[in-house]
């Protein structure tokens, strides 16, 4: 008896709790599906159009400011050197001194061409005395033609042979080319130099120049005559100066355009060398449209926009001028008053539905 008991129990007891598992499993299908479509429902949007936002254009003047860094170099530099070897005999250059064009600044031992020199006048001497008197036998036809013209051709030659001699010692002496400042001298009196050898250099920046460059996109806006301001590191006042020359050819390894820059310099306060921050003031351009760049979509040959227009976005192609670093100038496919469509790019298509969540202000997109 106690053992058909323990069979009957260990076989109803595994069917009573399978039985209760099953029927818990259908009551929470039961009350989770109603749940799951409440769920589905909420999810669902109330409608199919996209929220972007938009940005109204209005024409107006725009200048563009370019703040870049440039360096100083003097108007006019060169390093000194001799156009023959030889022993300095004379040294008139002191560091630190102006000089002014022409001033002897290095004199070069010339006594063998003096001496040459000197023989070359005595034989001119000679020679021209001979000249004198054949052309006096010539006049009374005691003498032929051919015998004056060589005595004539002997002047002529010793003549040409004392500038030869003149251009060398002429070489021998090392003269200021322009107005300037000597620099720091390598040589000292009495030193044996060659024309390899840097006496010393002279620079004028009594007037100076800077160089510098801009983004190759600034190009067309750049001309001759346009002013700039700039700032040293070593002084607080700002100096103002002009365009001078533009370098015909964009930087291929920078993708910039190098510019040059002439500004005075009366009392040389501003050293060659030295770094300054430039402001440069592109030309202004009345009645641009300027819209932000993540509204441009580069496309095959060209670039487009999206505007709003009835509820819907309509793609229209432009074709695009300056940029700055957040705004795109647009000189043609757009008017004045269009609204232009600046977030959801990627998803928009041509008569997609939108509607805009946020009119930008334009002026705080200006740069």
């Amino acid at each position: 008896m106690n053992n058909r008991l323990r069979i009957t129990l260990i076989i109803i007891i595994p069917v009573i709790f399978i039985g209760a598992f099953l029927l818990r499993n259908v009551f929470l299908d039961d009350i989770s599906e109603p749940t799951l479509q409440t769920t589905q429902t909420q999810n669902t949007p109330t409608s199919n159009s996209l929220g972007v936002r938009a940005l109204k254009l209005n024409a107006q003047s725009f200048s563009n400011n370019i703040f870049t860094t440039g360096t100083i170099i003097a108007n006019e530099e060169v390093q000194l050197r001799p156009e023959t070897s030889g022993r300095i005999t004379s040294l008139t250059l002191d560091e630190g001194r102006s000089v002014k064009k022409g001033d002897l600044l290095v004199k070069i031992n010339d006594a063998d061409l003096q001496a040459q020199l000197l023989r070359a006048r005595l034989q001119l001497e000679l020679a021209e005395l001979r000249e004198n008197r054949q052309k006096l036998l010539l006049e009374n036809r005691a003498i032929a033609q051919e015998d004056y013209d060589v005595a004539l051709n002997q002047v002529n030659t010793i003549k040409a042979e004392i500038s030869l001699i003149e251009a060398q010692i002429e070489k021998t002496e090392l003269r200021a080319p322009f107005d300037g400042v000597i620099g720091l001298r390598n040589v000292s009196e009495g030193s044996y130099i060659t024309t390899s050898n840097v006496v010393a250099t002279l620079q004028d920046f009594n007037t100076i120049k800077i160089d510098f460059s801009i983004p190759e996109r600034y190009s067309a806006l750049v001309q001759s005559g346009d002013q700039i301001r700039f700032t040293r590191q070593a002084s607080e006042g700002t100096y103002e100066g002009k365009i001078m020359a533009i370098e015909p050819r964009i930087d291929q390894a920078t993708r910039t355009l190098v510019l040059r820059a002439q500004a005075p310099n009366p009392n040389r306060s501003i050293i060659p060398g030295a770094f300054v921050q430039i402001e440069f003031k592109l030309r202004e351009i009345p009645n641009a449209l300027m819209v932000p760049s993540e509204a441009i979509i580069p496309e095959l040959g060209g670039n487009s926009v999206f505007i709003y227009e009835g509820g819907s976005a309509v793609r229209k192609r432009v074709i695009i001028g300056t940029r700055t670093e957040t705004l795109v100038q647009v000189v043609d496919g757009l008017s004045d008053g269009d609204t232009i469509l600046t977030t959801g790019i990627l998803q928009l298509r041509e008569g997609m539905p939108v509607r805009v969540t946020e009119m930008i202000d334009q002026t705080s997109q200006e740069s």
